[in-house]
This record gives C-alpha cells, structure tokens and sequence, in this order.
C-alpha cells in the first residue's frame, strides 16, 4: 500500500510539473507592436553591425489595427536592431535573454524615439539618448561621460558609433567603448566589426593629422631610413640647409626623365648650402611580401635594391642621402607625407620648415630654392 501511495505521489507530481511548464512562457525573444499609421504595412528587423549594411533577419505583415508579432524561438543575440516599417526605424538594444519587448507609438514620430517601450531597459535608455541628442540637449562632448557609466557595453558601442560616426576628434570615446565591449565579452561578431570600424576611424584620423603636419610653414616630420649599405640618414640631420625631400623609384619612368633637372640644380647649388635627400620606393609592398616566404623575400629585396643603386649610378645622383625602406607602394614616409604618386618633392628651408608640397622640373626647383638658399 505505501509503494502504491508513493507511486500515486510521483505521478501527481510529474503530472503538475507537466502542466506548469505548460503555462510558462515559451522561451526566447518576441517583438510586439501597436503603431498607428502603420495598418496593413510591412515590418522589419534588421539586425546592425557596425560599419556593414544592415542585415533582414525577419518580417511580418502588420493587421488593420497596426499591430504585429515576429517571434524568436531561439532568442535573438545582444546586440542592435532596427525595427523597420516603410521608411521609418526604430533602434533597439537587446541584452542577453531579452524575452518580450513591446513597442507601441505613431508612425509619424517612430523614427524620433517618440514610443514606449517596455521589456528592454537598455532600449528605454537608447531611446531616451537618441532623444536628447536630436533635441541637441546631448552633445558629442557629453558622450565620454554616457560611455564610461551607462551598464551596457553595447549602449556605448551603439551611441557612440551613432553620435560620433567617423569623426576622429573623438578616437578616444570609440576605443573607450571598444575596450568595454572586449572586457565584457559574448558579442563576438558585433565587438569584431566595431574593432574593424575603430580601427578604419582611427587610421584615417592619423592620415588626416599627417597631412594637416605636411603643409607649407609646418616643420617637416622626420624620416629616418638606411642607405644601400646600411647607413641610416635622418631627415633631419640637414638642418642648416635647403633640401628638396624627392621621392622616387628605379621602375619610375618619369622619375628617371626629372632625374636630370634634379641633378642639374643640385650641381649649381650644392656649394651654397642647397641638397637633395632621396627616398626610394623601390622593393616590395606589404602585400606582396605576405605571399612570400622569408628566403623569397630577401631574394626579392636585395634584387630590388640592386636596381636602385644601379639607377643612383646611371643618373649620376651623386648626394649620399640616398634612403629607403624597400617596401615600395607601403614605404612608411610615402605614407607619412600622403604620396600616391611619383616623382613628388618638396623643399625644406633650413630650419626645417616646409616651403613647397609640390616642385618640378628644373626652373620650378630653382626657383623655389632662390627664395630661400
């Protein structure tokens, strides 16, 4: 009898069990909507990864009162979503296990953040940002502040790529963010494309200052590079002279043509305190060294450096400043000065200050020189 009543017992249990996860809610995320304006349109999600376009990952049909339903099973990751009907959007921040999410507002003012939004308090709080910063209540300076204390990583992320796009003024806020979104972990592919973006921002703000450094009446920024036999020169080490900084290459058709010129004012004015340091940007590029292996690409080098002390000799550019990184198109004074193509020279006067961004030809270099020697 007691077996039976234990058996009764254990059924009754499995049986109330059953029944109460039967009245759970079902597990993952759920989006509902009531927007008025919006009866018998479309909605979307979109799911935002910084820097990429936008990726539909549902949609649905909205009924005549303006309401909708899109389901996820299996839970949508933390991240940024656009909730997207015509061409009005609605950013969204969800955390991990984000379950019901419901939005409701007019049409008209969706794309403003004039909505509620209950279940997902990371969206309350980007809609109530995205409000100050359109009603310019916020502004960009503010944002360092709203990235260090607000609790979610991707709310940094999210604003600060939204507030401050590509703006490299505040480099600083973006790497801020990054740093929060790396030490929290778990957005794998959301904190790879803000690094990737970080870095773009980043790298085009380091060009632009250079190119801000390389302008007339700025002191030239220093290049230090090896000659053929190994001797570094620095840039400079030529103070107290006028230089004409001159890149070029041995492969350069019109590089081996403006030779001469170059050769020629530096013979009538060598003796007057007037020289040339020459960059090469002869050897390999970054990219294609990557392709060969290390023995391949010593080869490769010293067969390119032989080219250039070759046309050093055949073009009788007798100066010793003669200077290169043998990496070619990817020669980091190239880059520093912002060339893209050759021959280009500047000249230096002789404290060190940028005079001209552009001179050829012998009479354009004389002249330029005169002015200065």
């Amino acid at each position: 009898m007691k077996m039976k009543k234990l058996s009764s017992l254990f059924v009754a249990i499995f049986v109330l069990l059953l029944l109460g996860s039967c009245e759970q809610e079902p597990p993952g995320t759920t989006i509902k909507g009531t927007i008025e304006g919006s009866e018998n349109l479309q909605v979307f999600i979109d799911r935002i990864v910084y820097g990429k376009a936008n990726a539909v990952i549902a949609k649905d049909e909205i009924d005549n009162t303006g309401s909708f339903t899109l389901n996820f099973p299996e839970g949508l990751e933390p991240g940024i979503y656009n909730l997207r009907i015509g061409a009005k959007r609605l950013s969204l921040a969800l955390e991990e296990n984000t379950g019901l999410v419901e939005v409701s507002g007019e049409l008209s003012t969706m794309q403003n953040y004039a909505v509620s939004i209950d279940g997902s308090p990371s969206s309350q709080i980007l809609a109530e940002t995205m409000t100050k910063l359109i009603s310019r209540q916020m502004a960009a300076a503010d944002l360092s502040t709203f990235v260090d204390t607000v609790s979610s990583p991707i709310l940094a992320s999210f604003i600060a790529f939204r507030a401050l796009g590509q703006s490299g003024q505040y480099i600083d806020i973006h790497k801020n963010a990054l740093n929060r979104m790396q030490e929290a972990g778990g957005m794998g592919e959301l904190t790879e494309a803000y690094s990737a973006y970080v870095s773009a921002v980043d790298q085009a703000y380091q060009q632009q200052l250079m190119r801000e450094r390389v302008q007339v009446g700025n002191p030239a920024p220093d290049i230090t590079l090896p000659t053929p036999d190994g001797t570094e020169y620095s840039l400079s080490d030529l103070k107290g002279k006028v230089v004409l900084l001159d890149f070029w290459a041995s492969w350069c058709g019109p590089c081996r043509r403006e030779n001469p010129n170059v050769v020629r004012v530096y013979n009538k004015y060598k003796d007057q305190g007037f020289t040339i340091f020459s960059v090469s940007l002869d050897g390999i590029d970054d990219r294609s060294a990557a392709r060969l292996t290390d023995a391949q690409l010593a080869q490769m080098k010293e067969s390119q450096k032989k080219r250039w002390v070759s046309a050093i000799q055949q073009d009788n550019l007798t100066w010793p400043y003669h200077v290169s990184d043998l990496k070619k198109w990817s020669c980091e004074p190239a880059q520093m000065y912002g060339v893209s193509a050759i021959p280009r020279a500047f000249m230096i006067d002789r404290d060190g200050i940028i005079v001209s961004t552009r001179v050829r030809g012998a009479q354009q270099i004389e002249q330029e020189l005169l002015k200065h020697i």
